[in-house]
């Protein structure tokens, strides 16, 4: 199979399912060379010590044995370790107008000939009709103005290049034109190079970015070896989002008849709704399958948001009701830094049936709540915000901030344990010390009824965790 390594393929029948039931069907001894599972029933594909492996008997599958296995290959002198990259060769040239020009010409006497430098950059001409040609060629191959040029090595007659450079030739060295858009020279100025890059965040699509970084280091890397650029890597970190799957669970695709028009839901639900529900249903980085269910959570959800305009009054919240404000500020402040947009939402979702049950909300409260949903919901927070007699624009007043003093409970509930073993939960003041903790836990009626006649041998009090009597 020469699109897979080197060509030559194993075959694993007790650790590879398809392997598995190849030898089922044709009768082939299946033997085990991992532990840890039943290859009578399926392949074992997990973990374990090998076995059925001469020297590499005893070792873990995952690392070890292929070290090992590598040592014995250097020490035959049949192999070495080595770093494959999975890099495809890249089809370079398409045959569109939109494009960077290949800046190459066609000299039937001295061959392909690099434009001068001089002459860059090379510019597309103005074209009104993109389509391509029936012979497959280039739209440009239509534009004898552009096609037949000189050669810049003998002076003859010569043709240009005709083909265009893909999207990615672009998109592999953009970033480095945001820190000098205007520098004509290079690059970018050495100096700015040095203060920008290299750059932050890397995000993208998960079928994009993966493939995608790699050809921008490969880029990068060799304008770094030319000196160009002033970091051998042009990215600190990479994240990828994770991808939309049909209602089935399956990628969406037309033939599947499972595709969702983002259109629709928008017109059916709200922009907001949309938003709110594709960072909603579930961690950032992994595959989803869409539910419609689960966006007309989403839309009441906002709905029943919306309506805490109706209960703002100048009464005080509770306690309890604070706390659960700032806590939350808190958790989706943090949860937007690591992208944990679900379970921001999920706490904002908490908090609004806390505050429906309570039946009030001040208004300076609801402004705090309004400015943490703007970035998951920013048409319907504008309106909010308005309404509540906020000035300009939501989307541009500064980030609330919590107050610590206000999240730390003023009671917690630990557990009691009697020679170990749990009696019951008590509520205590939070930070309490260990006589009064000791009291409370003693006049619990589960604990009183578990040390009545008893002699207590030792009283732990773990602060604001647990309490442990020893009684005999």
């Amino acid at each position: 199979m020469m699109g897979y390594g080197t060509g030559a393929i194993m075959a694993v029948p007790a650790h590879d399912q398809r392997d598995w039931d190849f030898a089922k069907k044709f009768g082939i001894d299946i033997i085990p060379v991992i532990e840890g599972g039943d290859v009578t029933k399926e392949a074992y594909t997990g973990e374990g010590n090998m076995i059925n492996s001469e020297f590499l008997n005893g070792l873990n599958n995952k690392k070890d044995s292929i070290d090992r296995m590598i040592q014995e290959l250097e020490k035959l002198g049949c192999g070495k370790a080595g770093v494959q990259f999975k890099m495809k060769d890249w089809a370079f040239n398409r045959q569109r107008y939109w494009g960077e020009p290949i800046p190459i010409v066609h000299c039937p006497t001295c061959g392909d000939v690099a434009v001068p430098f001089e002459e860059l950059p090379l510019k597309l001409p103005v074209m009104d009709k993109f389509e391509p040609g029936t012979d497959g060629e280039s739209p440009l191959a239509r534009v004898e103005s552009f096609v037949n040029c000189k050669c810049p090595k003998c002076g003859g007659a010569a043709k240009r290049e005709t083909d265009t450079m893909p999207q990615w030739a672009g998109s592999s060295w953009y970033f480095l034109r945001y820190i000098d858009p205007h520098n004509d020279n290079e690059f970018a100025a050495m100096d700015k190079l040095k203060y920008w890059m290299p750059v932050d965040w890397y995000n993208g699509g998960m079928e994009h970015v993966t493939r995608h970084l790699i050809y921008s280091r490969f880029w990068h890397h060799f304008l770094y070896d030319i000196g160009v650029v002033n970091t051998p890597e042009p990215y600190k970190k990479r994240s990828a989002q994770g991808m939309i799957l049909g209602e089935d669970g399956q990628k969406m695709s037309k033939s599947r008849g499972n595709v969702i028009d983002p259109l629709d839901i928008v017109d059916a639900y709200g922009a907001d709704t949309l938003r709110t529900y594709v960072l909603f249903m579930g961690d950032y980085g992994a595959a989803a399958p869409w539910s419609d269910a689960s966006v007309r959570g989403c839309k009441r959800f906002l709905e029943r948001f919306a309506g805490l305009t109706d209960i703002v009054t100048d009464e005080a919240n509770s306690e309890s009701i604070e706390a659960g404000i700032h806590k939350t500020i808190k958790k989706v402040s943090e949860d937007i830094e690591a992208m944990k947009y679900n379970t921001a939402i999920a706490a904002m979702m908490g908090l609004l049936n806390d505050i429906v049950a309570e039946g009030h909300i001040t208004k300076d409260n609801l402004i705090l709540l309004v400015k943490i949903l703007t970035p998951f919901a920013p048409h319907l927070c504008e309106e909010m915000y308005a309404e509540l007699g906020g000035e300009g624009y939501v989307s541009l007043s500064a980030w609330p901030e919590y107050d610590p003093a206000k999240i730390v409970e003023s009671t917690i509930e630990i557990a009691v344990q009697i020679n170990g073993k749990l009696k019951a939960t008590i509520k205590i003041p939070n930070g309490c010390e260990k006589d009064e903790a000791l009291s409370i836990a003693k006049a619990n009626e589960a604990v009183a009824a578990a040390i009545e006649g008893k002699t207590l041998v030792k009283e732990i009090y773990v602060p604001n965790k647990i309490v442990n009597i020893v009684a005999k």
